[in-house]
């Protein structure tokens, strides 16, 4: 892997955004982990994540230009870039090839 190790908690952020498509924000990818993980995710935590994950480079964020019926409030739209597409690649790549030949110890048979 390049100079962008993932921790798990990125990792999962980064996929759900993946899963959400791109100019989502903080509440959907929260409930995104929660479903796809089973565990509770706090928005705080997603939000940290992310602003680490921007000064990485491996998302990018804007304003939402609307406020329509959510008032003056606007939301900070999150994107995955390239590099952090890239990034996911390559962590997949890494994990795959430390999962291989390990189902045999997992499983009991050895």
């Amino acid at each position: 892997m390049g100079r962008d190790v993932l921790g798990g908690f990125e990792h999962q952020i980064l996929l759900s955004i993946l899963r959400l498509g791109n100019d989502t924000y903080t509440v959907p990818i929260v409930l995104e982990l929660e479903e796809q993980t089973g565990r509770e995710a706090a928005p705080a935590a997603v939000y940290i994540a992310l602003r680490r994950l921007e000064k990485k480079g491996l998302v990018a964020s804007r304003l939402d230009d609307a406020t329509g019926a959510r008032g003056p409030r606007k939301r900070r739209l999150v994107s995955i870039t390239p590099s952090g597409i890239e990034t996911l690649s390559e962590s997949r790549k890494a994990l795959v090839t430390l999962w291989d030949g390990v189902e045999e110890f997992l499983d009991g048979t050895r």
